[in-house]
């Protein structure tokens, strides 16, 4: 099970982190769509802090 939560923990990060670039670079063409992804990034942060939780 440690093996599962590790891989669960490390690809959640690898979309935190797609989500928080995405986010940075729509942020000079498209507000809303900026402000989208850094609310689905910070979504994905709360599951990483449940999952550490656990």
């Amino acid at each position: 099970m440690f093996f599962g939560t590790k891989n669960k923990k490390a690809k959640l990060q690898a979309k935190y982190n797609r989500l928080m670039q995405e986010s940075y670079d729509l942020s000079t063409s498209n507000r809303k769509l900026s402000d989208d992804k850094r609310a689905e990034a910070e979504e994905v942060a709360r599951q990483l802090d449940e999952l550490e939780k656990s």
